[in-house]
């Protein structure tokens, strides 16, 4: 009875903690995919993201990141906002960077998820994960129903859609394991039809090197020239193949008081962006995602857009 007992804690205590959802699966190598990271990788689709080149093995296998590892628990945590501050004409910045940055949020959850199962369970091994180590966060959703790959590459949930963020727990203790769920995309291409960069080389496979996210985030050099005139206005990151998703329809306001967005970041016009200043920075994105980038990387996506 006990895997009964500890897999019907988790999930309360994920509920409890504003998770949306929660499902589990057994810690093993990932097989499947496997040769599709390789693949991948082998593309060029992460561009100068060399990191995902690194700990193949630990990235497949979660016994490697957590010694006796038997269990990955997948959590969902919402982040779609109750306003859309991204206007037609105007400079834009991703929804999941409005508020403080998550990974600070959902790792202080995943700590307190940690301490209330020790209290439960006794002596756990395990390991929470936002973001922020070689896990295959979406394969391992996927595997425990909490939704499917959509051609976006992004895990879809068919309550939610797909803004929200993925966050894991591995642990050295054996659960109920829930199966995964069918794909749902059927004939739709929405999302590959609407990217300006044709970043979604094929249904499924997306060339992280073409993405507006990547330019705007990860590539630390100039952007370039070939994209120019195609980033329609995201200066950080960029939700279009997630805001022509017809599932995304079903997104509903999160209720997380810290990814409130700053009351000024609404009021950004383009010619506050080009005249944006270290103090202005400060203020809108002290705790943000969007302080990855710095100010000068800021700077930088503002003036290929803008053109000055």
């Amino acid at each position: 009875m006990q895997p009964a007992k500890y897999t019907h804690l988790i999930k309360q205590v994920a509920a409890e903690l504003g998770f949306s959802f929660c499902g589990i699966s057994k810690a093993e190598f990932l097989k499947e995919e496997a040769p599709q990271l390789e693949a991948w990788l082998k593309r060029g689709y992460q561009g100068k993201m060399s990191y995902l080149e690194n700990h193949f093995d630990k990235r497949l296998d979660p016994t490697l990141l957590v010694q006796g590892a038997k269990s990955v628990v997948s959590l969902i945590y919402n982040y779609f906002p109750e306003k859309d501050l991204a206007v037609e004409g105007n400079l834009k910045v991703a929804k999941y960077a409005y508020g403080e940055d998550y990974h600070f949020v959902v790792k202080d959850k995943l700590k307190i998820f940690l301490e209330r199962l020790q209290a439960e369970a006794g002596e756990i091994n395990g390991r929470a994960f936002v973001d922020s180590a070689p896990v295959m966060e979406r394969a391992w959703a996927k595997r425990s129903g909490l939704g499917w790959i959509g051609k976006n590459s992004l895990l879809l949930n068919k309550q939610m859609g797909s803004f929200f963020f993925l966050a894991e727990l591995i642990i050295d203790l054996k659960l109920e394991y829930d199966d995964p769920v069918k794909d749902y995309c059927g004939t739709c291409t929405a999302c590959m039809d609407a990217c300006p960069t044709d970043a979604i080389a094929q249904p499924y496979v997306v060339d992280g090197s073409r993405c507006i996210s990547y330019f705007t985030i990860e590539l630390k050099e100039e952007i370039p020239a070939d994209v120019k005139g195609k980033f329609e206005n995201w200066v950080f990151g960029c939700d279009i193949c997630q805001d022509v998703c017809p599932w995304n329809s079903f997104s509903k306001p999160h209720r997380e008081s810290r990814f409130e967005a700053h009351t000024d970041l609404e009021k950004m016009s383009t010619q506050d962006w080009k005249e944006i200043t270290d103090e202005v920075f400060q203020k809108l994105f002290r705790h943000s995602a969007v302080k990855r980038t710095k100010l000068e990387g800021l700077k930088r996506n503002i003036r290929f857009i803008t053109g000055e």
